[in-house]
């Protein structure tokens, strides 16, 4: 009889969804989902972060059992602890019969109590991808390792995602028989260079006006200080590049008009949100992807999985999670210490001079990104789940 393992995540995401659905055809053991934002997480949502109104246009509910839990909250959401709040969602889990539970963050109010209430019922795996890299050492800080030492102890296993997330577990208690690799990872099969992403990439320049020789660099997410794409900008201008080379800003958000503010040259460009659909293409036209962020928070990147699966050479700050893991030096790319504007200007000058059409950068990025992939992840989960003694 298959083993059945229920999932608590707040929603769904296009950086989820395809490893249930890859889970649920695999067939070897058996899941439900259950959404603990409720089904209002369905509707037309103002991101904050990007400015505006995003739909998904991918399916992100295909090929999976799920269930979307009443949600109480007078103020829904997962930035906060008490807008996820399921009185029926431990009753539910039971009902379906779990073999054990796969949480999905800790820092809600029913998640934490779903830690605390299958301890030592049931094996209770655990999922998030914190670093300690912002960490500062305050009196602040001591509390919350305290905190989150108590928190973990109410864990069986965690499935970390890479160095940076397996060194806070255990620097938060964890023994090394209590932590599994499971990488972060995309859909890499979405993102790899084919005859339509690179008509479409072809078109995005021409209407750009950057001819197919130029050099690109581009930066895709949230104009938002946590990214700190006015570093790239500032970077770049100072850098003082020939009219072929190219800095394009695909997204929106807070730092949007200032950013344009300071673009003076016909050689930087922004465009809008770009939808799922549309990133790879987004990728295709670029020759190096650039992600300069200052954090706090940005504990992986996985906008960096996505430019490397289509082949990128990367440039990353050292307070990206990704950055120990995907990024080998001055092989497929480079990491520089953030906020130094000057260590950041001279890989930009560097990549331009590496630049040549074989495009061995973009090849390491290809080979090193293929062993971070949903396949890794759903045979670790298998793998855990169908050896537990534990009934």
């Amino acid at each position: 009889m298959k083993k059945r393992l229920a999932i608590i995540t707040t929603h769904p995401i296009q950086y989820n969804a395809p490893l249930f659905e890859l889970l649920t055809q695999r067939g070897i053991i058996e899941l439900k989902v259950f959404y603990t934002w409720g089904k209002s997480v369905l509707k037309n949502k103002f991101d904050p972060g990007f400015g505006k109104v995003i739909n998904w246009d991918i399916d992100l509910l295909n090929g999976y059992k799920y269930n979307f839990i009443q949600n109480i909250s007078k103020n829904q959401g997962s930035s906060h602890y008490k807008g996820i709040d399921n009185p029926t969602l431990i009753q539910e889990i039971e009902l379906w019969k779990a073999d054990a539970i796969l949480v999905y963050g800790w820092n809600f109010k029913s998640h934490l109590k779903c830690l605390r209430y299958f301890k030592g019922k049931l094996p209770v795996y655990f999922r998030g991808d914190s670093t300690m890299l912002d960490e500062k050492k305050t009196f602040k800080s001591v509390f919350r390792r305290i905190f989150l030492r108590w928190v973990y102890r109410h864990i069986d296993q965690a499935f970390y995602v890479g160095k940076s997330n397996f060194d806070y577990y255990k620097k938060l208690g964890l023994k090394n028989n209590q932590l599994i690799f499971a990488p972060h990872a995309i859909d890499n099969s979405r993102f790899i260079s084919n005859d339509k992403s690179k008509k479409i990439a072809s078109e995005i320049r021409q209407s750009l006006k950057i001819n197919e020789s130029d050099f690109v660099f581009l930066f895709a997410g949230k104009l938002e200080a946590k990214k700190n794409p006015e570093l790239l900008l500032e970077s770049f201008i100072s850098a003082s590049f020939e009219k072929n080379i190219h800095l394009v800003f695909v997204g929106n958000g807070e730092l949007e008009e200032n950013l344009k503010s300071k673009s003076n040259s016909s050689n930087i460009h922004f465009l809008n949100f770009q939808n799922q659909a549309s990133m790879p293409s987004a990728y295709e036209m670029a020759n190096t992807f650039v992600l300069p962020s200052a954090g706090p928070g940005e504990s992986w990147g996985l906008a960096v999985n996505e430019a490397m699966a289509n082949g990128k050479s990367i440039i990353v700050s050292d307070k990206c999670g990704c950055a120990q893991n995907l990024i080998v030096q001055g092989l497929n790319g480079f990491v520089f210490e953030s906020q130094n504007m000057n260590e950041l200007k001279k890989y930009l000058i560097k990549m331009v001079e590496l630049n040549t059409n074989d495009n061995k950068m973009g090849a390491a990025s290809l080979e090193i990104i293929k062993d971070y992939s949903f396949e890794k992840i759903a045979k670790a989960i298998e793998r855990k789940l169908t050896l537990s003694n534990m009934n």
